[in-house]
């Protein structure tokens, strides 16, 4: 009998464990009357098992997955609405995802990426959009996939004439023209981000890396990219970038001087808004993640073409390296479970 009993529970161990990894997920959720539907839906997602999230930030990258036909949704249960975002239940090339709009800058970034870790089962973030170039590494529709991100609006404010403390210091006297000079608004000093990991101690960092097996298997990608749309041709094909270094600040950056001082500085080739948050969300915990942005712009330069034809296939190109990415990533995760059953 005890035989049987423990023969019966190694059969269902799986089962049991992906029933109370559902049922802890939707325990995340707060008590009241009116959360419980969503606490049965987010219940149902989680037991197809786990789906890789998938975010963006503008409307114009999420327009560019849903006019793809890339995704598919979930026909049993397309979406669930929670906390005023809509997360979209399905899957890309065979492989179940989650995606969800974060909205633009930090905090929208963050609370949405927050959410999928907390109330779904994911096995990891991809996040993908659309950039500025800060130097010439980088062309229009090129998609870069930065080895760290950096968020680069955390500042001590000085006081004016105080001694300068170390070399990445924005001094404001350095920018009056026409020769430079003194400037009641003093400097800047770049400041360290506070992360918290399960497991360890606070530590004050200011890159932040990707998730390094995730990394490699993007540096491994093939993807042709667009160089056309509907209204124009860049001159060159786009290409894929990797190992370059991203900017994050709550801020659209329109002005050369600054975007050639972060290059000069710190040596990042893109800007956004959204990047470094969706990493350092996800570094906490021990989620993987990795970020695709496409080039959009540059950063303070004179616009060539329209901007909203660059972001529309900006976006495109970006979508296109994170679907191959989803993609590899499922196939090789099928392959290790046929191996496993295999043994």
């Amino acid at each position: 009998m005890a035989m049987e009993l423990s023969n019966l529970t190694r059969c269902h161990l799986p089962l049991l464990l992906l029933f109370l990894l559902a049922a802890s997920s939707s325990m995340a959720l707060p008590v009241h009357p009116a959360m419980d539907r969503v606490r049965w839906q987010v219940d149902k997602v989680n037991r197809r098992g786990h789906s890789i999230g998938l975010v963006m930030s503008y409307i114009d990258e999420a327009t560019a997955l849903e006019s793809s036909g890339y995704f598919r949704p979930w026909h049993v249960l397309p979406f669930v609405d929670l906390y005023g975002r809509r997360y979209h239940i399905g899957s890309i090339r065979g492989v179940n995802v989650i995606y969800a709009l974060t909205g633009q800058r930090r905090l929208n970034a963050a609370v949405t990426v927050q959410t999928l870790i907390d109330v779904f089962t994911v096995s990891g973030i991809v996040h993908y959009g659309t950039a500025g170039s800060s130097n010439d590494s980088m062309s229009f529709g090129d998609v870069s996939v930065p080895k760290f991100v950096a968020y680069t609006s955390a500042w001590t404010w000085k006081k004016f004439k105080s001694p300068k403390e170390s070399d990445t210091e924005l001094s404001f006297g350095d920018f009056t023209v026409p020769n430079g000079g003194e400037n009641l608004l003093g400097a800047l000093k770049f400041r360290n981000e506070e992360l918290y990991s399960v497991g360890k101690p606070m530590k004050e960092v200011f890159w932040l890396p990707v998730d390094s097996a995730w990394f490699k298997i993007a540096e491994g990608l093939k993807v042709s990219l667009e160089r056309c749309n509907d209204t124009f041709c860049l001159p060159t094909t786009p290409k894929v970038v990797c190992g370059l270094k991203g900017s994050s600040a709550d801020m659209f950056l329109d002005n050369a001087e600054y975007r050639k001082f972060l290059f000069r500085e710190f040596g990042v080739s893109t800007v956004d808004e959204e990047s470094a948050a969706v990493v350092m969300t996800t570094t906490s915990p021990g989620i993987p993640v990795i970020v695709f942005r496409g080039v959009s712009d540059l950063a303070g330069g004179e616009p060539t073409w329209s901007s909203t034809s660059l972001m529309n296939l900006a976006s495109i190109n970006a979508l296109k390296v994170a679907v191959e990415f989803i993609a590899t990533v499922g196939k090789q995760k099928s392959t290790m479970s046929e191996g496993s059953a295999n043994n």
